[in-house]
C-alpha cells in the first residue's frame, strides 16, 4: 500500500505572472455568519443584523458585513496561494456590488508580480489580484494581496504523529485515590476519613 500525500500548496517557484487560479470551493453566507461576525468585530451598524431596519433601506434586506466578504474571499484563495506563505497586506479593496445573506461567494486570483525577497532569501514575494463573485457571476469584491512565499526546499516541516491502531490502555488510578475531596461529608453528614477510605458498618436493627 502506497502512502499518498495530500495537497501541500505552492511554493514561490510555482507562481508565474499571468497565471489565474480559479479557487475550488464556494461558501454560502448565512444569516448566522453575518450576525456573529458583525457582533464579534463590534460593528454596530444595524444594516447587518436588524432585518426591520434593513427593510427600510434601498436594499430591502441586510447586507453582508464587507469585512466578512473580504475575509471569506481571502480564505477561499488560501489553498491555491498561501498554504506556504505569510500575508503581507491588502491594497485597492473594492466592493462594486452588495452581497446578501444566502448568496454563495466564489473567488479567483491572477498573479501580477513575483520577486525574490531581499531580506529573506529563502522566500519570495507574490502580488495577486483576487476577484470575488457570487452564484450569478456578479462581482462583489476585488482586491490586491501581497504574500511572502517559501521557496522550494524551505517550507517548514509539518510534523504529525502516526496513527496507532491499538493504543495503550489508560493507566489505572492509584490504589490510594478516592473520588471525594478534602473536607467532604458522607451521605449521612458525617465527615469522611481522608486517605484511608470509608469504613462501612452493618446497620443496627
Amino acid at each position: 500500500m502506497a502512502l499518498k500525500e495530500g495537497w501541500q500548496g505552492r511554493v514561490f517557484e510555482d507562481f508565474e505572472v499571468g497565471d489565474v487560479y480559479r479557487h475550488p470551493l464556494g461558501r454560502t453566507i448565512t444569516q448566522t455568519d453575518n450576525i456573529w461576525f458583525t457582533l464579534l468585530t463590534v460593528n454596530n451598524n444595524p444594516i447587518h443584523f436588524d432585518a426591520a431596519y434593513a427593510a427600510r433601506t434601498e436594499w430591502g434586506r441586510p447586507l453582508v458585513d464587507s469585512t466578512l466578504t473580504l475575509a471569506i474571499a481571502t480564505g477561499l484563495s488560501v489553498t491555491d496561494i498561501s498554504l506556504n506563505a505569510i500575508n503581507l497586506g491588502w491594497d485597492e479593496v473594492r466592493l462594486p456590488n452588495p452581497l446578501f445573506e444566502g448568496d454563495t461567494l466564489y473567488a479567483q486570483s491572477e498573479v501580477l508580480e513575483t520577486r525574490e525577497s531581499r531580506s529573506r532569501p529563502h522566500m519570495g514575494i507574490v502580488r495577486l489580484r483576487t476577484t470575488g463573485y457570487k452564484q450569478d457571476g456578479g462581482v462583489v469584491i476585488e482586491f490586491i494581496r501581497a504574500v511572502m512565499v517559501y521557496r522550494r526546499g524551505h517550507v517548514p516541516k509539518d510534523f504529525r504523529p502516526e496513527p496507532r491502531p491499538d493504543p495503550s490502555p489508560p493507566s489505572p488510578l492509584p490504589s490510594h485515590s478516592h473520588p471525594t475531596g478534602r473536607g467532604e461529608k458522607s451521605r449521612e453528614g458525617a465527615p469522611l476519613s481522608q486517605g484511608k477510605g470509608v469504613r462501612l458498618e452493618r446497620g443496627r436493627g
